[in-house]
This record gives C-alpha cells, sequence and structure tokens, in this order.
C-alpha cells in the first residue's frame, strides 16, 4: 500500500515539476517581449482611442491612417459637440462651449504627442486626467473601460515611450 501512495506521490511530483517548468518557460518567454514594442503598441492603441473621439467632435478635418480616411481642411466643433457636452455630459464648473474645445483638442493634441512619443509621460498624463473626469462625472459605469485605458497610461508613465520615440532620441542625444 505504501508502494502505491509513492507512486501516486511521485507521478504528482513529476507532473508538477512538468507543469512547473512549463510555466517557468512561459514567464521567461514572456520576459523576452522588448518594452519599446509593448510601450509603441500601448501608444498607438490608446492615442487612436480618444484620436477617434476627438474626431467625432469636429468637422472639416479627418485623418484614419487605419481606415485610409483623409479629409484635410480647416477643423471646427461640429454641431452636435456642444449639444453632447450640454444635454449629455453635464460637466460641472465648465460651460459646455469651452468644455467641448478643450475636449476636442486634447483628444488630437495629446494622442498625437503619444505616437511619436514626444512629451509621452505628460501626454499620458493629460489623458488620464480626461480618463478620470469621464469616469467620475460622464460615464460612470465604464469602469472596465476607463480602468483599461488608465492601466495603458499608468504604464506609459511609470516605463516611458520605448526607444522607438523622439523621447528616447532626446534623451540619448542630451545624456
Amino acid at each position: 500500500m505504501s508502494l502505491n501512495t509513492d507512486q501516486k506521490h511521485t507521478t504528482s511530483a513529476t507532473g508538477d515539476g512538468l507543469l512547473a517548468g512549463l510555466l517557468h518557460q512561459f514567464i521567461d518567454l514572456c520576459r523576452r517581449i522588448p518594452h519599446t514594442l509593448l510601450a509603441f503598441l500601448a501608444r498607438f492603441s490608446i492615442a487612436a482611442v480618444f484620436w477617434k473621439s476627438g474626431e467625432t467632435k469636429i468637422q472639416g478635418f479627418a485623418v484614419d491612417i487605419v481606415n485610409g480616411e483623409f479629409t484635410l481642411g480647416w477643423p471646427r466643433l461640429s454641431d452636435s459637440a456642444v449639444g453632447l457636452f450640454r444635454d449629455e455630459y453635464n460637466l460641472p464648473l465648465i460651460p459646455p462651449e469651452i468644455a467641448a474645445t478643450m475636449a476636442a483638442t486634447a483628444e488630437h493634441f495629446f494622442p498625437i504627442l503619444l505616437l511619436f512619443g514626444l512629451a509621452t509621460r505628460l501626454s499620458a498624463l493629460a489623458l488620464l486626467g480626461m480618463t478620470l473626469t469621464i469616469q467620475l462625472f460622464v460615464y460612470p459605469d465604464a469602469y472596465p473601460t476607463h480602468g483599461t485605458w488608465a492601466a495603458v497610461l499608468l504604464l506609459l508613465m511609470v516605463h516611458g515611450p520605448g526607444k522607438l520615440s523622439l523621447d528616447h532620441l532626446i534623451a540619448k542625444r542630451f545624456a
């Protein structure tokens, strides 16, 4: 009987050892993902989220490199943007005309900086502030989406934009 118990224990330990080894190999493989790749994907993805939102607030200008849409003209606030801020968003302390203009501007300016990796940490901080504003005052039930945005922005703030960025080139030049 003790032989069977020992065999079961040995088989279990071997299975556990194999599983632990595979797990360690997987973790080592994950650790080899370059930060530069992760940061570029984070910058591109979060920039797209805010850029596309900004595009809904303006007319006369549209750039969507993924869909190949290009309308180059003088941007102006869309007719529905102020109404959206007045009727649906209803932000405290800021008049809807100012809030709509500020949001449309920020949702274009900071994503461009993120794409180029210029002032990445400050741009991520600005978009994190927007995310918190949206979460607290506009769509409090959208915490899963806003939490994801916040995680990406915090990653960029903590670890920076990676080597494929103007921030890296500037730091290298002036270091």
